[in-house]
C-alpha cells in the first residue's frame, strides 16, 4: 500500500454521515488523491466500481454532470473521453504518484452529498506540451536600466573629452596664428581655452538648474521652440561644417600620398584618377564613407576614435620632427606678423572651431562612475589643458616653419617626398573616411528630431537624409581646396554659437543675477561680435574671390 493509501486510512473524512465508527484523532479536511498525469485527462464523471466504494453507497458523480431541474445538463457540449476506469484505493494499489484536488466537484447522485467523498483516481491532462514563450535571445540590461550601464573613471572620461577636442581642427592651428600674429594668436589660443573651460561646465550646471538632461532640452527649456531652432541649426551647422573640411582633407591627403608612392600613376589610364582630387573625393567618399554614414548605431563606428587619436599623435610628430628639414624656398617670413594681424576675428573662428566639444559634454558627465560637479570639472580642467598644449605646440612649429606661406593644412605645405609627412598625410585621411560618418549621424538625428520627433525610423527617409548630407558636402569639398575658408566659416557661426553663446545665455536665464552672470553676458556679447564679424569678413573674402595660397590639383 502506497504512503499516500495510507494517509487515508488514517485520516478518513470527517463530514461522512455513513461511518458508524468515531475517528480517534482529531478530525481534519478530506483531502483528496490522484495519480500524475501519464496519458490523457479522462472525465471526472468516470464512476468507480461499486466494489470499491469504502462505505457502499449510491454512485456518486461530479455535480457539473447532474442535470438541471429542467432536464437539461449541465455541460451540454462536455466530451468524454473513453478511458478505462481507475482502481479506487482499497480495489487496488498503483504505483503512480499522487497529487491532491479538491473535492467540492464531486457529491453523492441523490444531490445531497451524503457518504464518504470518493478519491478521483482518473488521469489528468496529459502529453501536452507547454506554451511556448518567446524569451529575448539577447537582452542587454544597460538599455533598460540606467544603473546597468557602464560607467567610466576618470581616465577614461579624460580621454573620450580630449578625443573630442582634438580632431580635424588641430591641423589648422598654425593657420591661425598666421591670420592674428605670433603673440596674438597664442593669447587668444589660451584665452578661448579658458572660456570654453568655463561653458563647458556651464553646460551641466544649466542642465542641473533646468532638470533637462541633454544640451537641446536645456535650451528648449529656456527659450522655447526659437531656442530649440537655435540649438538645432547650430548643431546641424557644426556637424555638416566637418563634414566638408573631412571631404577636403581626403582630397589634400590621398593623391598626394598616391602620387608619392607611385610616380607612374598618373601616365596610366583610368588609374590616373587616382592621383586626381577631384576623383579621389568623389571615389572615397562615396565608396567608403556613404556606405558607413548608412549605419543606424553610431556604436558600429566606435572605433573610428582610436585611429583619430593614433593619427593626431603621428601628426603632430611629424610637424616637430620634419619641420627641420624643409628646404629654404618653402620656409616663410615672420616679418610683420609677431605682434598682431588683421586675420585676429578668422582666427577666433578657427581656434574656436578646433575647441567645440559641447554637444559630448553631459554625455562625459553621466559616464562618470561618480558623476559630480567637481569631478567633472576636473576632467574638463585636463582634457582642456592637454588640447590647449597639444594645439600650441602644433601651432607654434608650423607657423614658427612656414610665416606667411602656412596654409590651412599645414601638411600641404610639406614637400611630397618626405616618406614621415606621407605616413602622416595617409593616416590622416583615412581618418577623415571613417570620421565623416560620424557627423553624418549627429546632421541626421538633428534632422530627424528637428521635424520627425514622434515618428519611427523609416528606411526611407534614412536613405534620403544620409544621401543628401554626404552629396551636398561632397560637392562643396569639390569646389574649394581651402581648408582654411572653411574652418573661418564653420568656426564662427556655429563654434561661436555652441561656446560662446547659447551657454551663457542659459544660465543667466536660470539663475539669479551676480558676478557670474555678468561674466556670462560679457562672453555672449564676445561671441555674438566675433560670430557677425567674421562672417561678414569670410564671406566678403569669397565673394571677392581673393587669392588663396591654397593650391587645387
Amino acid at each position: 500500500m502506497s504512503e499516500s493509501q495510507k494517509l487515508l486510512h488514517e485520516h478518513p473524512s470527517d463530514d461522512s454521515d455513513s461511518d458508524p465508527e468515531p475517528v480517534p484523532q482529531k478530525p481534519s479536511p478530506p483531502r483528496y488523491l490522484s495519480p500524475s498525469p501519464s496519458s490523457s485527462r479522462a472525465t471526472s464523471t468516470s464512476p468507480a466500481p461499486a466494489g470499491g466504494r469504502p462505505n457502499g453507497n449510491s454512485k456518486r458523480v461530479s455535480s457539473f454532470a447532474r442535470p438541471r431541474g429542467d432536464g437539461t445538463p449541465r455541460t451540454p457540449n462536455r466530451v468524454h473521453f473513453d478511458e478505462e476506469p481507475a482502481r479506487v484505493i482499497n480495489g487496488g494499489s498503483t504505483d503512480a504518484e499522487w497529487i491532491e484536488l479538491e473535492g467540492d466537484d464531486y457529491v453523492s447522485a441523490d444531490g445531497h452529498g451524503e457518504g464518504r467523498e470518493r478519491v478521483q483516481r482518473l488521469p489528468l491532462l496529459t502529453g501536452i506540451e507547454a506554451p511556448s514563450v518567446t524569451v529575448a535571445e539577447e537582452f542587454n540590461p544597460e538599455e533598460h536600466l540606467e544603473s546597468a550601464r557602464p560607467r567610466s573613471g576618470m581616465r577614461s572620461a579624460f580621454m573620450n573629452m580630449a578625443n573630442s577636442i582634438i580632431g580635424a581642427g588641430i591641423i589648422g592651428q598654425p593657420y591661425a596664428f598666421r591670420n592674428a600674429g605670433l603673440i596674438t594668436g597664442t593669447v587668444l589660443l589660451i584665452g578661448l581655452t579658458i572660456t570654453v573651460d568655463w561653458t563647458i561646465r556651464l553646460i551641466v550646471i544649466n542642465s542641473k538648474l533646468s532638470g533637462a538632461n541633454s544640451f537641446q532640452a536645456t535650451v528648449e527649456h529656456c527659450f522655447g521652440r526659437p531656442g530649440l531652432i537655435a540649438i538645432s541649426l547650430a548643431q546641424w551647422l557644426f556637424a555638416f561644417g566637418g563634414m566638408v573640411a573631412f571631404c577636403v582633407i581626403v582630397g589634400d591627403t590621398i593623391p598626394r600620398v598616391l602620387n608619392a608612392l607611385f610616380p607612374s600613376l598618373s601616365d596610366m589610364s583610368f588609374l590616373w584618377l587616382l592621383t586626381n582630387r577631384r576623383a579621389v573625393i568623389i571615389l572615397l567618399i562615396l565608396g567608403i564613407s556613404y556606405p558607413l554614414s548608412l549605419y543606424r548605431d553610431i556604436a558600429k563606428l566606435a572605433k573610428a576614435s582610436g585611429l583619430a587619436l593614433v593619427s593626431m599623435v603621428i601628426i603632430i610628430v611629424t610637424i616637430i620632427t620634419q619641420s627641420f628639414r624643409v628646404p629654404p624656398e618653402s620656409r616663410g617670413q615672420l616679418r610683420g606678423s609677431i605682434l598682431i594681424r588683421s586675420g585676429i576675428f578668422e582666427a577666433i573662428g578657427v581656434i574656436s572651431f578646433a575647441f567645440v566639444c559641447h554637444h559630448n559634454s553631459l554625455l562625459i558627465y553621466g559616464s562618470l562612475r561618480k558623476p559630480t560637479i567637481d569631478r567633472f570639472s576636473r576632467v574638463t580642467h585636463y582634457s582642456t589643458s592637454i588640447s590647449l598644449v597639444a594645439c600650441l605646440v602644433m601651432a607654434l612649429s608650423g607657423y614658427l616653419t612656414f610665416g606667411d606661406k602656412t596654409l590651412g593644412n599645414v601638411l600641404n605645405n610639406f614637400p611630397n617626398d618626405n616618406i614621415m609627412v606621407n605616413i602622416a598625410r595617409l593616416c590622416f585621411g583615412l581618418n577623415m573616411l571613417t570620421t565623416l560618418p560620424l557627423e553624418a549621424f549627429v546632421c541626421r538625428e538633428v534632422m530627424n528630431n528637428y521635424w520627425f520627433p514622434d515618428e519611427p525610423y523609416h528606411p526611407n527617409r534614412h536613405i534620403i537624409f544620409t544621401s543628401t548630407l554626404v552629396v551636398s558636402a561632397m560637392t562643396l569639398s569639390l569646389l574649394t581646396c581651402d581648408l582654411g575658408i572653411v574652418f573661418e566659416l564653420f568656426g564662427a557661426t556655429s563654434a561661436c554659437a555652441l561656446a560662446y553663446i547659447l551657454p551663457p545665455l542659459c544660465y543667466i536665464k536660470l539663475t539669479k543675477r551676480s558676478g557670474k552672470t555678468y561674466l556670462a553676458m560679457a562672453v555672449v556679447m564676445f561671441g555674438c561680435a566675433v560670430m557677425a564679424i567674421s562672417v561678414v569678413r569670410t564671406a566678403a573674402k569669397i565673394a571677392s574671390g581673393e587669392e588663396s595660397q591654397a593650391q587645387c590639383s
